[in-house]
């Protein structure tokens, strides 16, 4: 029996996805994988994200060989249709085949509704489980049938996932008696230094592949075929799977025990700081999780890294990583449409060109060159500088949301549409958090050392050194005062409106900024 050619999505580049463990495709099977230029036209994506996907597609077809078909298309259907004519011409179509029926070609399941919805529509495709997740959609299903109360909050969750993968416990307790230790990782950036004391992140060099999809991009982008945002600059993410596991393997070695004190710290000088920068990897499939967070509890079981650096790394993938994942697809398509608080206002020119040097505010025009440079910044500086810029001027959460998918190169549409209408926007109302994330300057001043140059001050609310963060987030509450103050977790802050002597003044100076850049 001649088995199916199993189709790889550029999302879906590791090993795993072509191990026939799990309903797996055929470990014999050819490969088919699909480059459709029309993915590239659809968004103005940055220039790095699109290189690290062309670049991670085209040298996993380089590792495949002759068994794979790499075809090179307009669009996903002409690209299938080309497969699929392929195999029919070659006899495939007519050739016994395991799984029966008509299907002449597998796909894992896509990592998003789009692409799930075109494949479904497919003759001949069948759709094999997911892979690249530590938890099934039939398991997270089944948990969340179980759930009471009014949401689905991620604590919970991530205590099911740890006992039920035995991650990080002593029997049926939590390693050293405590399921979270976030306590423990909130500590600001030391003082009087611009960048930790630890080895830099890993970062790769580029090759021959590289070279010929910067000159792809740079002849599409001449030719007006497409165009892109951000800076092209050398790739800082692994493209391969052998890449991967080298950025994983420094990353327990050298920074994963400083890791956690300093998770939620920024310094103008140090962006990456501590953290794995394995979401580009993890998100292309290049590593599975369970690989990333076993080598994590082997480090700390060694006495190579502190309990609380590697539960906070641990949270961020066997819990944040596969909770998002689940709830885009357990709050289905119209979740996406979300706007329970009504901001509607487009997002400015400056913040979707990435123009930093437009802004005066040190935090915000740090964080943007961040994402203009490399197309990545670490979770504080994109939910309490970006994100928070966008909900306290009222930006429409469907734009951030694309904005965020396409500047970033780790952004696909299950990790944005959750993390910025639910975490980062408060536009789903608290389905995924209890309140909305977002503070005055002080939170900003306390947690980095971006504010001691700034022309602003976190303290002024009003006048020529009002810091935006700190009058924009009392303007944020004096907007939906009522819904807040029914909040008990924003309750208080809201009262504090009352003894602002300034807030006609302060709602005055914010209205007027507008969306100029501040």
């Amino acid at each position: 029996m001649a088995p199916r050619p199993h189709w790889l999505f550029g999302d879906q580049l590791g090993p795993h996805f072509l191990a026939p463990r799990h309903c797996g495709p055929d470990p014999q099977a050819p490969v088919v994988m699909i480059e459709a230029r029309s993915v590239l036209r659809r968004r103005r994506f940055h220039r790095a994200k699109a290189h690290l996907v062309l670049s991670a597609m085209r040298h996993r077809a380089a590792e495949l060989g002759d068994r794979v078909t790499y075809i090179k298309a307009e669009t996903y259907a002409e690209g299938l249709a080309k497969a699929l004519g392929d195999r029919s011409s070659k006899g495939g179509a007519g050739t016994s085949h395991k799984g029966g029926g008509d299907d002449i070609l597998t796909v894992c399941h896509p990592t998003s509704r789009r692409a799930l919805d075109f494949v479904g529509r497919q003759k001949g495709v069948e759709i094999l489980p997911a892979k690249g997740f530590l938890v099934s959609h039939d398991d997270f299903a089944d948990w969340a049938s179980r759930r009471g109360g009014p949401g689905l909050r991620l604590e919970p969750f991530y205590h099911w996932v740890r006992e039920r993968h035995d991650l990080l416990m002593d029997g049926d307790e939590p390693a050293g008696g405590q399921w979270n230790l976030d306590h423990d990782n909130r500590e600001p950036p030391p003082r009087a230094r611009d960048t930790l004391d630890v080895r830099g992140p890993w970062r790769p060099r580029e090759d021959a592949i590289d070279e010929e999809v910067r000159r792809d991009l740079d002849g599409w982008e001449r030719d007006g075929d497409m165009s892109f945002v951000g800076r092209d600059g050398p790739r800082c993410f692994p493209a391969t799977r052998r890449e991967a596991l080298s950025a994983l393997r420094h990353f327990i070695t050298h920074r994963l025990p400083d890791f956690g004190r300093y998770e939620d710290a920024m310094l103008a000088a140090d962006p990456t700081m501590s953290h794995s920068l394995l979401s580009a990897p993890l998100n292309l499939g290049l590593l599975d999780p369970a690989e990333c967070v076993g080598r994590a509890e082997r480090a700390h079981r060694a006495g190579d890294a502190p309990l609380n650096s590697v539960e906070g790394f641990i949270r961020q993938i066997a819990g944040w990583r596969e909770y998002v994942w689940h709830l885009y697809w357990h709050f289905g398509e119209d979740y996406r449409h979300r706007n329970v608080l009504r901001h509607t206002a487009p997002l400015p020119d400056w913040f979707l060109d990435l123009d930093a040097e437009a802004v005066t505010a040190n935090c915000l025009s740090t964080v943007l060159a961040q994402v203009r440079d490399t197309g990545w910044t670490h979770h504080i500086p994109r939910l309490m500088v970006l994100g928070s810029r966008a909900l306290q001027d009222g930006w429409d959460p469907s734009a951030v949301t694309d904005w965020f998918h396409r500047c970033f190169v780790d952004g696909y549409d299950w990790v944005m549409l959750p993390n910025v209408v639910g975490m980062s926007q408060y536009a789903d109302g608290g389905l995924m958090t209890t309140k909305p994330y977002t503070s005055g300057g002080a939170y900003i001043n306390r947690m980095s050392d971006l504010c001691g140059p700034c022309a602003y001050h976190p303290a002024h609310r009003t006048g020529d050194k009002a810091c935006p963060y700190t009058a924009g987030y009392w303007a944020f509450l004096h907007r939906h005062r009522t819904r807040l103050a029914a909040n008990h977790r924003t309750a208080r802050a809201v009262r504090g409106l009352d003894r602002l002597k300034d807030l006609p003044e302060l709602l005055d100076t914010t209205a007027r900024r507008g969306d100029t850049a501040p």
